[in-house]
């Protein structure tokens, strides 16, 4: 009875707060608290709302545990964070730090920082050195899962120790004017990486960190990446795709309008050889890239093997179809401006390049452009000219 009771009271809590149009659920501990428990009690509270309702962190630094945010709810939930919430230093928890689950109609803004306070962890984190069963997986800052109808919009990622935002199982969610801050080198700290979604946008977004900006996972469709700058990192990237079985295909991406700067990649596409699975990567567009003093502009890497973790022999089954690289212009950090290396065993097929201008100045240039497995159809001007380099193996290949 007393269970009942407890119910009841609550939806007239709800009704209360409707009635005063104050349906805002405030965090109202002082500045430098830990705010996890009170946090994971509002937003409860407010999934149980049956109307609209805001959860908000006001301005101030605050402390804040690993928190699971769960759905669904019972109406759209605003999440407001004005102020700053930081990690502790706890590496030996769960696989995030801050997770938004099974929610329909989400919002998440108002200019706070996620402060993932990852400096001190990022030593902990060997999996760019060694095979990903063995390596030590350190906490992602921010998880979407299975977010229907969203938006997030107006925050900061700062010192993720993993990833600092991943989106899984999303349907229709945009992400918009989001700042991602790391440093250079941290490692394994991918600023959005976006996988098993449909219709996913990150627009007018700045992104410094240490590894690839925005990062594709198999599984993904409808994907548009516009105005997005980025670097320090290692480019936007389609994959690595093929290393685990039961992938899904990728379709419908599309990355234009996007600023890359100082970067070791530009935009890429990187599948493993002696790949798990054979799925298909098809309609992946890139355009309108302006380029500063990036490393490997223009790539397609079905080689991709890092740390020598693969069986090189065997050529990489993941199929590579309906591929554009158009308008994309700006000075190479290297003399390897574009490489399109195809599987042996599926080579590539319909890739389209048009319009490329890249320089290079380097003292051992000029600019190359390097085809393997593949004929790709040329539209308008090619600096460098189309396919009329040897082709060389990439650094750690």
């Amino acid at each position: 009875m007393g269970e009942h009771f407890g119910v009841a009271t609550f939806f007239v809590f709800c009704l209360l707060a409707l009635s005063a149009n104050a349906r805002e659920f405030r965090i109202t501990a002082r500045p430098g608290s830990d705010i996890t428990g009170e946090l994971s009690k509002l937003f409860k509270e407010a999934c149980q709302c049956v109307d609209k309702s805001t959860v908000l962190i006001p301005k101030g630094e605050f402390k804040l545990g690993e928190i699971e945010m769960m759905g669904p709810c019972k109406a759209p939930i605003i999440f407001v964070l004005q102020g700053t919430v930081r990690a502790d230093g706890n590496v030996n928890g769960k696989d995030f730090w801050v997770a938004f689950r099974r929610i329909t109609n989400f919002r998440l803004n108002g200019g706070g920082i996620f402060d993932g306070e990852g400096n001190a962890s990022w030593r902990a984190n060997n999996c760019h050195k060694t095979s990903l069963t063995q390596c030590k997986r350190l906490p992602i800052s921010i998880r979407f899962d299975y977010i229907t109808d969203g938006k997030v919009r107006d925050i900061t990622s700062l010192d993720a120790k993993n990833f600092h935002i991943n989106v899984i199982g999303a349907k229709n969610l945009t992400f918009e004017d989001i700042r991602i801050v790391a440093p250079e080198e941290s490692p394994n700290t991918d600023g959005i990486h976006v996988g098993r979604s449909d219709g996913i946008k990150i627009i007018n977004t700045n992104i410094k960190t240490g590894d690839d900006c925005i990062s594709v996972g198999d599984g993904m469709k409808n994907l548009l990446v516009e105005r997005v700058s980025c670097g320090p990192g290692h480019g936007i990237s389609i994959g690595s795709l093929g290393l685990y079985g039961h992938e899904e295909d990728v379709t419908g991406v599309k990355v234009v309008n996007c600023t890359l700067r100082n970067t070791d990649n530009g935009v890429r596409i990187k599948t493993w050889p002696s790949a798990a699975c054979s799925t298909t990567a098809s309609g992946i567009h890139f355009e309108n890239i302006i380029l500063h003093n990036v490393s490997n502009p223009i790539l397609i890497d079905q080689e991709y093997c890092p740390w020598n973790r693969c069986n090189k022999n065997k050529p990489s089954s993941i199929k590579l179809v309906d591929i554009k690289f158009k308008n994309i212009k700006g000075s190479s950090g290297n003399k390897d401006a574009v490489k399109l290396l195809c599987s042996k065993g599926f080579p590539c097929k319909n890739v389209e390049i048009g319009d490329i201008d890249i320089t290079y100045n380097g003292k051992d240039g000029p600019a190359t452009f390097q085809c393997s497995n593949v004929s790709p159809k040329l539209v308008g001007k090619q600096c460098p000219k189309a396919c009329s380099s040897p082709v060389t193996k990439l650094p750690g290949h």
